[in-house]
């Protein structure tokens, strides 16, 4: 499994900055909204800290861009660079996911077979 350049850890499907880019697929948030959205499609509350740092980094990268705002609210929207390190992170969540089920349904096959 490849890893993300310059990060020494694997990504993982709670990682704020996979679930700010996930929440930016389907459009251009501010951070309340990014919040409230990862919160209802993956249960991850993110705290102030863990929000605007991913956004900071994310943006440092290049794979998500503010827009010009109104008001206090800055939106944001995922950039081409983004949209591919997402594509590329839920195939591999997806690899993973295949590999992981069809282990277990192989031990779980095995368990039952053996008299457990």
């Amino acid at each position: 499994m490849s890893r993300r350049e310059g990060s020494s850890r694997p990504r993982k499907a709670n990682d704020p900055p996979l679930l700010i880019l996930t929440s930016l697929a389907e459009g251009p948030k501010h951070g309340h909204a990014l919040a409230k959205d990862i919160e209802s499609f993956a249960g991850a509350s993110l705290g102030p800290g863990a929000l605007y740092g991913a956004i900071t980094r994310l943006e440092e990268r290049g794979l998500i861009e503010a827009l010009p705002s109104s008001d206090r609210r800055r939106p944001y929207r995922i950039t081409a660079a983004g949209k591919a390190v997402l594509a590329e992170a839920i195939s591999e969540m997806q690899q993973l996911a295949r590999v992981g089920a069809s282990r277990l349904a192989l031990n779980v096959t095995l368990g039952h077979g053996l008299g457990a």
